[in-house]
């Protein structure tokens, strides 16, 4: 299983990031995929999910409204779109697999003026 994050930096607040997770190892259509987040000296949190042929999403109350998650099946791809963005949107973020304790790297978002 692998897991390559992508899209992170640098953004002022009020702006927008696309996160991308590209996927390996597993049958990515079979699986319902999440965004966790993890700011220094903080619990990872999960931040958004959704179901493997993208039917149904969830989101965390602090992001609702202004983050989208998707996925391309055809691509082994899960996004995130992050809008209005927030320095407490600071962290690094990583996707999983639901049911696959796995994770990698993650991609860094640092929201700042």
């Amino acid at each position: 299983v692998q897991f390559v994050e992508s899209g992170g930096g640098l953004v002022q607040p009020g702006g927008s990031l696309r996160l991308s997770c590209a996927a390996s190892g597993f049958t990515f259509s079979s699986y319902a995929m999440r965004w966790y987040r993890q700011a220094p000296g903080k619990e990872r949190e999960l931040v958004a999910q959704i179901t493997s042929f993208g039917s149904s999403t969830n989101y965390a109350d602090s992001v609702k409204g202004r983050f989208t998650i998707s996925r391309d099946n055809a691509k082994n791809v899960v996004y995130l779109q992050m809008n209005s963005l927030k320095p407490e949107d600071t962290a690094v973020y990583y996707c999983a697999a639901l049911g696959l304790s796995h994770w990698d790297q993650g991609t860094q978002v640092t929201v700042s003026s």
